[in-house]
């Protein structure tokens, strides 16, 4: 799987996969070919999702009225 591919063209290939997959034309080897392709898809995906997620910041409202930013995984917490 190539690891330099954009989130965005991992989505558009893992769709098409799927669409394949869900024809029922594929033989069975070619099946399985494309599956292990969705999976490697798969985590490229969530690996980009989730450097995006330590690189996004919420701004937030403190007690005083100031505004100060937390790191994304600070609001999983408050939850």
């Amino acid at each position: 799987m190539d690891k330099k591919i954009s989130f965005e063209d991992a989505m558009t290939r893992l769709d098409e996969c799927i669409r394949r997959l869900e024809s029922g034309a594929l033989s069975l080897d070619e099946s399985i070919t494309v599956f292990e392709e969705a999976v490697g898809l798969i985590s490229v995906c969530n690996e980009r999702i989730k450097n995006a997620e330590g690189r996004v910041r919420i701004l937030t409202e403190g007690p005083d009225g100031s505004l100060t930013d937390a790191p994304f995984d600070a609001l999983k917490d408050e939850n």
